[in-house]
């Protein structure tokens, strides 16, 4: 049973009770990532969420870190396209001093000069692992090549460029414009009760602005392709075609057709081209959803001289789904396959926390694992071969990232 609270500044709380369990997950959700900067400010949201981590007015960035250390537990953010994350997850005994330290970052952060010196140098670093890292930078292309200059094309770190202008004063701005309490979710799951939901409340009260509305530009899906030359010794294909939005009446469906097409060992592009073809080691598809928009993503990396057979095959595979659409047990066993997993991704008590605040924060309500069960079960065949033939046409972005020619 989930709780769900509204306080008087406008911010949102939402507490799952696991009594089985004997940790608790508290989660702060805010509303801005890399879409809601400007191109000059690109990188801005994740390098605030490392900034949060370097002291507050009471305790320096050790004490922080030593702060979760002392006591088993974990502390940790994320920077998203269209959010960010601080959890921390403890043992349910030091529920109220996990709260403590988190609101301490949150609101008490002093951004001193000389750490954000040292922390554009750990980002910078960042940024070059990330682009010497071919099967994980190719997604980010595909970003581009899908959504050309739309902040959702843009990288989630910004450019070496945009952080050495970002001040002690920039990232005050930003946070005070964005981080309002109508933009926070405050999610929590584990061993607790409802009481703990007016702790909560008690210490999120204290921002300096109560509310601001977040503009937003649909983005058009454009069919680029984007290739990059490294000094690497495999190619890195990704192929994107037109996804949905989160709120679609589709996902499920969508979810049907991806477990299919790229999502596991049995899954068509798997069988078709690692054990059928040996082409590639990894191969895969996502599908990747935002508040107005989403992509299907397939990716594969293989030798470069098998580039060209590895595009037609997978062109192939996507013409047989267009054609044919799924087998009767395909479609049986993807959804028997999305249930199980479903089921198995609540387990812990950090899952639970990031599915009610993603929820709350996105889509401004829940529901429960048996309305999800019913919406997978209420999937139709000739609803998938509806979603297969509005999606996968033959145009397509595309992005590739191949080795040097010697």
């Amino acid at each position: 049973m989930i709780e769900k609270h509204t306080s008087k500044n406008g911010l949102r709380i939402v507490l799952e009770s696991v009594p089985t369990v004997r940790s608790i997950t508290i989660g702060v959700w805010v509303l801005t990532g890399s879409r809601n900067e400007s191109e000059e400010k690109s990188g801005i949201s994740h390098f605030l969420e490392h900034m949060f981590f370097k002291g507050t007015k009471k305790r320096t960035a050790q004490d922080i870190a030593e702060a979760f250390d002392s006591i088993g537990g974990q502390v940790n953010a994320f920077t998203s396209k269209e959010y960010t994350c601080y959890y921390a997850r403890v043992l349910d005994t030091y529920k109220d001093y996990a709260l403590e330290v988190l609101t301490d970052m949150f609101f008490e952060s002093t951004f001193p000069e000389d750490e954000i010196n040292r922390e554009r140098n750990v980002v910078k670093e960042e940024i070059k692992m990330y682009e010497d890292t071919p099967d994980d930078h190719v997604h980010h292309l595909l970003s581009q090549a899908s959504y050309g200059d739309h902040p959702l094309g843009r990288s989630i770190l910004g450019t070496e460029a945009h952080l050495q202008t970002f001040t002690k004063e920039t990232l005050l701005d930003y946070k005070d414009t964005y981080y309002t309490p109508n933009n926070i979710v405050v999610s929590i799951a584990g061993n607790v009760d409802n009481s703990f939901i007016q702790k909560v409340e008690v210490a999120f009260d204290r921002f300096k602005q109560e509310h601001y509305e977040i503009k937003r530009e649909k983005p058009v899906f454009q069919h680029h392709s984007v290739i990059k030359n490294r000094n690497i010794e495999q190619a890195h294909l990704c192929m994107g075609y037109n996804g949905l939005a989160i709120d679609d009446e589709n996902i499920p469906t969508m979810m049907i057709i991806n477990s299919v097409l790229g999502g596991g060992m049995s899954s068509r592009l798997f069988q078709e081209i690692r054990e059928k073809r040996g082409l590639a080691y990894s191969v895969f598809s996502y599908h990747s959803s935002y508040l107005d928009s989403g992509i299907v993503a397939i990716y594969a990396g293989t030798n470069v001289d098998q580039l060209p057979l590895l595009e037609e095959t997978i062109q192939q595979t996507m013409t047989d789904l267009n054609e044919s659409g799924l087998t009767k047990k395909e479609f049986t066993n993807s959804k028997e396959k999305l249930k199980g997993n479903m089921m198995l991704s609540l387990e812990s008590t950090n899952s639970r926390m990031s599915r009610n605040g993603r929820n709350e924060l996105l889509l401004n309500r829940h529901r429960t694992l048996d309305d999800i069960i019913s919406d997978i079960d209420a999937v139709t065949e000739e609803r998938v071969s509806d979603v297969i033939q509005q999606t996968f046409t033959d145009k397509h972005a595309k992005a590739v990232i191949m080795p040097k020619q010697k």
